[in-house]
């Protein structure tokens, strides 16, 4: 029974999570939106879940068809990762399988609104940058301090140009933070129900592979190569490729603030602190590059000894 219970509370929250997409809550909604069904997948048979998921569909088809169309497609990821969690995978590869598998259906569904509705998003960037720009003029024109707003149609333009660039980058890291997010909360519940399910190396173990530095490096003299030029691809590859670099480094610099305070026998939250430092700090990245270039780790080790 209170197995049961337990698998009915979740398809509550499945339908909940789902009904907050149409509203303001959505930006937080999301990053919590295929647990219900990664925890559904993995703990019940393939019947069971079936009978589950069906009735919440249903609810969804009476309110509005469109939530069918959006459960369908955000059930993939949770599916791929609750495959995952009952093969009893590394929690690497299971972060890695959700990631790509959401990061591919952003893309397609880019691709079909291009294609089928021939969406444009230069064009809707464009409008909504215009709008929000025309909102925050209207008040200031009243008191006669429009001119200090400026903003003309070609900054609105270049804007556009520039976020279009970034949102590979975008659509990367939001597919990681969600996976991230759904297997830090459905592991420990797993756990809790009897599955065993692998957790994440310890963060004093987090590491690189070196050859990181030399992309790095690439990227950096391609982006002083083709700052000012036309060619926007390979402008939009490196405005993508150096930013999620950094965020490597920022991991190898966590990684290295954990595994120092572990071998010094730290205060616990000190490590959490440069952590956060390390985030919040760009600059603090170097630490990481510096401990790939020089080990780091292992002269700490040896200076214990």
């Amino acid at each position: 029974m209170k197995y049961r219970w337990t698998s009915v509370a979740w398809s509550i929250a499945y339908l909940l999570l789902l009904l907050s997409l149409s509203t303001p809550f959505l930006i937080i909604t999301t990053l919590f939106i295929i647990i219900p069904v990664a925890l559904l997948f993995t703990t019940l048979n393939t019947r069971q879940f079936i009978l589950t998921i069906v009735p919440v569909w249903l609810v969804l088809g009476l309110i509005s068809p469109v939530y069918i169309l959006i459960a369908a497609y955000l059930i993939v990821p949770a599916l791929v990762m609750g495959r995952r969690y009952k093969k009893k995978a590394t929690a690497s590869s299971t972060i890695l399988a959700g990631t790509i598998t959401l990061l591919g259906e952003f893309l397609l569904l880019l691709l079909l609104g291009k294609t089928l509705f021939q969406f444009d998003l230069y064009n809707y960037v464009y409008d909504v940058l215009n709008e929000m720009r025309t909102m925050a003029l209207s008040p200031m024109q009243e008191f006669g301090m429009g001119n200090f707003l400026g903003g003309s149609s070609e900054d609105i333009s270049n804007n556009s140009r520039a976020f279009i660039q970034v949102i590979p980058m975008a659509l990367i890291m939001s597919s990681f933070v969600i996976t991230v997010i759904t297997h830090s909360i459905v592991r420990p519940i797993l756990n809790s129900m009897g599955y065993a399910v692998p957790k994440l190396k310890p963060a004093r173990d987090w590491r690189i592979p070196k050859s990181f530095i030399w992309y790095y490096l690439i990227a950096t003299v391609i982006q002083l190569l083709f700052f000012k030029s036309d060619n926007s691809f390979m402008t939009m590859i490196t405005a993508n490729l150096v930013p999620l670099l950094r965020v490597c480094f920022i991991i190898q610099t966590i990684g290295f603030f954990f595994f120092i305070a572990h071998e010094r026998n730290w205060n616990k939250t000190i490590p959490v602190i440069l952590a956060i430092m390390a985030i919040m700090l760009p600059p603090l990245w170097i630490i990481g590059i510096i401990d790939l270039v020089v080990p780091l780790r292992e002269m700490v080790a040896k200076s214990k000894r």
